[in-house]
C-alpha cells in the first residue's frame, strides 16, 4: 500500500504531457529557443501547442500506446511527410508501428493521419520519440516519453518524478535540415529542456529546473540530439546512476556522466547543498564547447533562490565520472550465450568506413528503399541478398544468439550505435580490453569508441521477429548511410497482420506530386 501510494504521489504529471492514448499533431511553426528565429517541424497536442521539444509522452507498464499521428506540415523548406520511432520500445508483434521510413513503413502524407498502436507490455523507464525520416528530427520532431512502475525496484531511492524531472539535451541549427543533408554540420547552440544559448548571439533566459531543498529527485535524462554527446553534470551536487536506456541498473555514484545521442540515464540528485542556484552543465563533443556566458548550460534552483539571476557555482565535484562499463543490469544481469568471444551462433563484424557515396558498413552504403524492407518482406521477398538495400540487410534466425562486434576509430567517430527491437549486452564497452559476459550493462545505445583499439561488441537473443534497422544517432551520418537492417526470423515477418491504414501508406505517398514530400 505504501508504494502505490508514493507512486500515485510520483508520478503526477503535469497539464502537458499526453498519452498514452492521444493525437500527435505535427506541423511547422517559429520558434526562437537561442533567440534566433526560424521555421521548424514539431509536435505538440494539437495545432496551439506545438513545441520544442515535444510533449512528454507518458504511460504506465503494461499499457498499451495509442498515438494518432496527425501530419499538417505545409513549410516548403522543410520535408512535409514524416514518420515517428519510438526509441527504445521493442515494439514486439508491431514491428509495422517502429516508424523508420524505408525500413518499416512508407512516410505519412501531408494532411493525412496514421494511428501508430503498440504496448509498453513489461518496458518501464524512460524513451523518446522522434522523426525517423531523412534528417526531420533534427529540425525540431523530438520528445521524451516516459513509462512509470508503479513496483520500481527504485522507488525508495527518490522522492519526486513527473515530467518536470525530464530533462531533454538538443542541438540546434539554425539551417533547415534539407539544406545541411549530406554534411556533418556543428550545432549552432545546445538546447536543455528547449532553451539555451548560442556563440555570439543574445543572452536569452535559460531553462530553470526548480527544486525544494533535502528532497531526492529522479531525473530522467534524455539526449535528443542529432549530433553531439555531452558530458554533464550539476555543479556542487552528485548523481547517482539508476537506470540506463529503460533498464534499471544498480545504483552508481557518479559526479559527471557522458550520454550520447539516443541515450538515457535516471539519475538520483539529493538537494542537499545551500539554498542558491547551480549550474546544469552540459559539455558538447561537437560544435562549441564550454560554459562562457551560459553556453551549454541550464540552472538548478532551489526553492527561495534569487530568481533571474544566473549562478556563480563552480564546476565540482569532478573527479569520478561514469564509465559504462561499472553499469550492472539490476536483474538478469548476464549476457546470453556461451561467454567465450566469437561463441555466439551467429558472429558478425561491422566495419565503418567512407565511400564514394558517405559512409559503408563491410563495404555497403544504405540509402532508403523506395519500397520498405518490411513491404519487401511481406511481398514475398525474405533473402538478404534480394532485400534492399542491397548489401545492408542481414538475416537473423529465430532463437539464436547474436554477437556483433565494431571496431573503433572510423572516421566520424566515436558513433553511438542503436539498434531498433531489441536492448542487448554491452560485453565490451569502448576503452575496455576484456569482454564481461557476467554482468555486462544492457542498453539499446552503445558508443563504439575513438581509438583504433576499441572493438565494442554487443550480444543479444533473437526472440523478435521484425526488420529492425542499426544505425549510428548522428542522424548526419544516418543520412550519409551509416545503418544496417538485421531480418529476424523473416519467415514469421512475411506472413504477419498490419493494419489497412498502414497498407495505405506508401499509395498515398507514391501518389504525391514532386516538391510535396
Amino acid at each position: 500500500m505504501f508504494k502505490l501510494a508514493v507512486y500515485t504521489q510520483l508520478v503526477a504529471v503535469a497539464l502537458a504531457a499526453i498519452g498514452p492514448s492521444t493525437n500527435l499533431q505535427i506541423g511547422n511553426k517559429n520558434i526562437s529557443p537561442d533567440g534566433f528565429d526560424r521555421s521548424a517541424v514539431l509536435a505538440g497536442a494539437d495545432a496551439d501547442t506545438l513545441d520544442f521539444p515535444g510533449p512528454v509522452i507518458h504511460a504506465s507498464k503494461g499499457d498499451t500506446f495509442n498515438i494518432n499521428v496527425v501530419d499538417a506540415l505545409t513549410d516548403a523548406s522543410m520535408l512535409r511527410t514524416t514518420s515517428i520511432h519510438w526509441h527504445g520500445f521493442f515494439q514486439s508483434g508491431s514491428a509495422w508501428a517502429d516508424g523508420p521510413a524505408g525500413v518499416t513503413q512508407c512516410p505519412i502524407a501531408p494532411g493525412n493521419s496514421f494511428l501508430y498502436e503498440f504496448s509498453a507490455a513489461d518496458q518501464a523507464g524512460t524513451f523518446w520519440y522522434h522523426s525517423h525520416h531523412v534528417s526531420q528530427y533534427c529540425d525540431g520532431l523530438r520528445g521524451a516519453m516516459v513509462v512509470y512502475d508503479p513496483e520500481d525496484p527504485h522507488l525508495s531511492l527518490y522522492d519526486v518524478d513527473n515530467e518536470e524531472t525530464v530533462i531533454t539535451l538538443a542541438d540546434w541549427y539554425h539551417t533547415p535540415g534539407p539544406q545541411l543533408d549530406g554534411t556533418v554540420p556543428p550545432p549552432d547552440s545546445t538546447l536543455i529542456n528547449g532553451k539555451g544559448r548560442s556563440d555570439g548571439g543574445p543572452t536569452v533566459p535559460l531553462a530553470v529546473i526548480a527544486v525544494r531543498p533535502n528532497k531526492r529527485y529522479r531525473f530522467r535524462l534524455v539526449n535528443i540530439a542529432c549530433n553531439p554527446a555531452y558530458t554533464f553534470s550539476i555543479d556542487g551536487h552528485t548523481m547517482t546512476v539508476i537506470e540506463a536506456d529503460g533498464i534499471s541498473t544498480e545504483a552508481l555514484e557518479v559526479d559527471s556522466l557522458q550520454i550520447f545521442a539516443g541515450q538515457r540515464y535516471s539519475i538520483v540528485v539529493e538537494t542537499n547543498q545551500a539554498v542558491d542556484n547551480y549550474w546544469i552543465r552540459a559539455d558538447p563533443n561537437r560544435g562549441t564547447s564550454g560554459f562562457a556566458g551560459g553556453l551549454n548550460s541550464a540552472i538548478l534552483q532551489y526553492e527561495g533562490a534569487p530568481i533571474n539571476t544566473d549562478p556563480t557555482s563552480t564546476q565540482s565535484p569532478n573527479s569520478n565520472p561514469l564509465l559504462e562499463q561499472n553499469l550492472h543490469p539490476l536483474t538478469n544481469a548476464a549476457a546470453p550465450g556461451t561467454p567465450t568471444e566469437g561463441a555466439a551462433d551467429v558472429n558478425l563484424n561491422l566495419a565503418i568506413a567512407i565511400g564514394a557515396n558517405g559512409f559503408t558498413v563491410n563495404g555497403a552504403h544504405f540509402s532508403e528503399p523506395n519500397v520498405p524492407v518490411l513491404l519487401q518482406i511481406l511481398s514475398g521477398t525474405t533473402a538478404a541478398q534480394d532485400l534492399l538495400p542491397a548489401g545492408s540487410v542481414y538475416n537473423l534466425p529465430l532463437n539464436s544468439v547474436i554477437e556483433i562486434s565494431m571496431p573503433g576509430g572510423s572516421p566520424g567517430s566515436p558513433h553511438p550505435i542503436h539498434l531498433h527491437g531489441h536492448a542487448f549486452s554491452v560485453v565490451r564497452s569502448a576503452g575496455v580490453a576484456t569482454p564481461n559476459y557476467v554482468n555486462p550493462v544492457q542498453r539499446d545505445v552503445v558508443s563504439i569508441g575513438a581509438a583504433t583499439t576499441d572493438n565494442v561488441t554487443i550480444r543479444f537473443r533473437t526472440d523478435n521477429a521484425g526488420p529492425w534497422i542499426m544505425h549510428c544517432h548522428i542522424d548526419w551520418h544516418l543520412v550519409l548511410g551509416l545503418s544496417v537492417v538485421f531480418a529476424e526470423d523473416a519467415p514469421s515477418v512475411a506472413s504477419s497482420d498490419q493494419p489497412t491504414a498502414w497498407d495505405a501508406l506508401c499509395p498515398a505517398y507514391d501518389a504525391l506530386p514532386a516538391g510535396t514530400r
